[in-house]
């Protein structure tokens, strides 16, 4: 039998028990901190995570920025969530996997490892970069989102020496705020909810 991805999941009742929230959570340092304690998160399988929604997946999603412009790819209709198929995003997102830590559970240093390892098997990011964390999104309202919980990244990149690594990230561009706007309906709904919030994440507000 073909051994299963293994992934990186906390309860739903340690989300619960720290505050459950719709939406865009703006204060995501102390939920960080309990969900990294390693007695708070386990790795399962993949195909039983997605369909069990007592459990939350956490996946970084990073919004790559800069000047004021912002990362924006189409997914390919081969991509592996097939329920984000073809929709636009500005996040660059992955699980975490057993292979970011020794051991059977999961510290800050690495889900930290994690995120850059998923970042740079995404994309070849040529420039320096400063990396932080700025929200947490949970949206349980569709099958997606009750299975899932987003920390986001913030990415502010030195120049944008950014190109896919992975075949399934479509034309890729840095566009203003403005631009993303016109193309709201057509993203994703984690990067819709980042799109509305972007004053909050610290993103300059450029104009088209």
């Amino acid at each position: 039998m073909e051994a299963q991805e293994q992934i990186l999941v906390i309860p739903r009742s340690v989300f619960d028990s720290v505050g459950a929230f719709q939406g865009i959570c703006l204060a995501p340092a102390h939920y960080l901190e309990q969900f990294l304690i390693p007695e708070n998160n386990l790795f399962m399988e993949r195909r039983q995570a997605e369909g069990d929604p007592s459990f939350k997946q956490l996946i970084p999603y990073a919004i790559l920025t800069f000047q004021g412009k912002i990362f924006h790819y189409l997914r390919s209709s081969s991509s592996g969530e097939k329920r984000l198929r073809t929709k636009g995003s500005i996040g660059i997102g992955g699980h975490i996997n057993p292979e970011d830590t020794h051991f059977l559970n999961l510290d800050q240093k690495g889900y930290l490892k994690g995120v850059l390892r998923e970042l740079h098997e995404e994309l070849i990011v040529e420039t320096h970069f400063e990396n932080r964390v700025v929200a947490l999104i949970n949206d349980d309202s569709n099958e997606v989102g009750r299975v899932h919980l987003g920390i986001v990244h913030r990415i502010d990149l030195v120049s944008q020496s950014v190109r896919p690594r992975e075949q399934d990230i479509l034309e890729p561009s840095f566009l203003l705020p403005d631009e993303l706007h016109q193309k709201r309906e057509f993203l994703e709904t984690w990067s819709q909810i980042c799109l509305d919030n972007l004053s909050a994440l610290g993103i300059e507000s450029g104009r088209s």
